[in-house]
C-alpha cells in the first residue's frame, strides 16, 4: 500500500462546487500534509482543468466517485476523463437506488456488468464504494455477495469504507482479510457512539481498532488509503482532515 494518505473530497465537497473553490480546497489539503486525494463531489469540471489545479499542488488522485450515469450513458468520455488525469481506479459511491431491494441489485448487475468489462479492456479498475445495506442477508447471505456473484468479474473491486462495514456489525479485519484481493482503496473513516446512536468521527477519535484495520489493509491488494468524514457536524471539515490526516502520521503514514 502507498504510504502517502489521501484526502476525500467528498469531506469538503461543500468547498468544491465552483473551480475557484476547487483550487482553494486544492491548496488547504496540499498544506497540510496531504499529496493524494480522491475526487468525489466535485462540480462538472472538465479533466484538463482538474489537471491544472493538482499540478499546481502537486497533488496524485488515487480514485473517483463518478455519477453512476456517466458510466451508463457516457462511457467513452469517462475512459477519456479518467486517463486524462492518469487515474487508473473508476469508482461510484453506491449503486442507484441506496438500497437492497432484489429488483434494485439486478438492475444494477445487469446495467454495470458490461461496465466493469468495457473499463478492464482500457485498463482501468471499477470499484464499488460499500456502506451498510449491501450486508443485508437474503436466504442467509449478504446482498453484497449476490452483487459479487453477479458480476462475476476480477476487475469489480472495491472501495473499501471500515466504518460501513462496522456499522453493518462486521469484523472489520477479518473482512479486509476475507476479501483481501479485491480492494482497490479503502476509506478511513472512524465513529463513536453518543446516547446509542453511531456518528462519523475523525480517524484515531473514536471506536475502531486502527492498529488492527491498518495491519489488515497492508496485507490486502489497497493501493490508497484515504481519510474520509461524511459529516463533521459542528466542527471545520478541514480542521477534521487534518487531525486525521496528524493520527496517520503516528501510525507510519506520510
Amino acid at each position: 500500500m502507498d504510504k502517502r494518505i489521501g484526502a476525500q473530497l467528498f469531506t469538503v465537497k461543500e468547498f468544491c462546487k465552483t473551480l475557484e473553490d476547487f483550487d482553494e480546497t486544492c491548496r488547504k489539503i496540499s498544506e497540510m500534509g496531504y499529496k493524494v486525494i480522491q475526487l468525489s463531489a466535485i462540480g462538472d469540471f472538465e479533466a484538463e482543468d482538474i489537471k491544472k489545479i493538482l499540478d499546481k499542488y502537486s497533488l496524485t488522485v488515487a480514485c473517483t466517485h463518478r455519477p453512476p450515469q456517466n458510466y451508463l450513458e457516457n462511457l467513452e468520455k469517462e475512459i477519456s476523463f479518467h486517463k486524462t488525469l492518469g487515474i487508473k481506479i473508476a469508482g461510484i459511491g453506491s449503486m442507484p437506488g441506496f438500497d437492497a431491494k432484489e429488483e434494485t441489485v439486478e438492475d444494477f448487475i445487469s446495467k454495470y456488468k458490461s461496465v466493469v468489462a468495457e473499463l478492464k479492456k482500457h485498463g482501468l479498475i471499477f470499484a464499488y464504494h460499500n456502506h451498510d445495506f449491501e450486508f443485508e442477508k437474503r436466504d442467509g447471505r449478504h446482498v453484497f455477495d449476490r452483487i459479487v456473484e453477479g458480476i462475476d468479474s476480477d476487475n469489480f473491486q472495491l472501495i473499501l469504507d471500515v466504518h460501513w462495514i462496522a456499522r453493518a456489525g462486521l469484523d472489520v479485519p477479518k473482512f479486509i482479510r476475507d476479501h483481501k484481493d479485491m480492494i482497490a482503496c479503502v476509506h478511513y473513516k472512524d465513529f463513536k457512539v453518543v446516547n446509542r446512536e453511531p456518528l462519523f468521527e475523525k480517524v484515531g477519535y473514536g471506536n475502531m481498532d486502527w492498529d488492527s484495520i491498518i495491519a489488515a489493509c497492508e496485507e490486502s491488494s489497497a493501493q490508497f488509503a484515504l481519510v474520509e468524514q461524511d459529516k463533521c457536524y459542528d466542527e471545520d471539515p478541514f480542521e477534521c482532515l487534518k487531525k486525521s490526516y496528524d493520527y496517520l502520521v503516528t501510525k507510519g503514514y506520510n
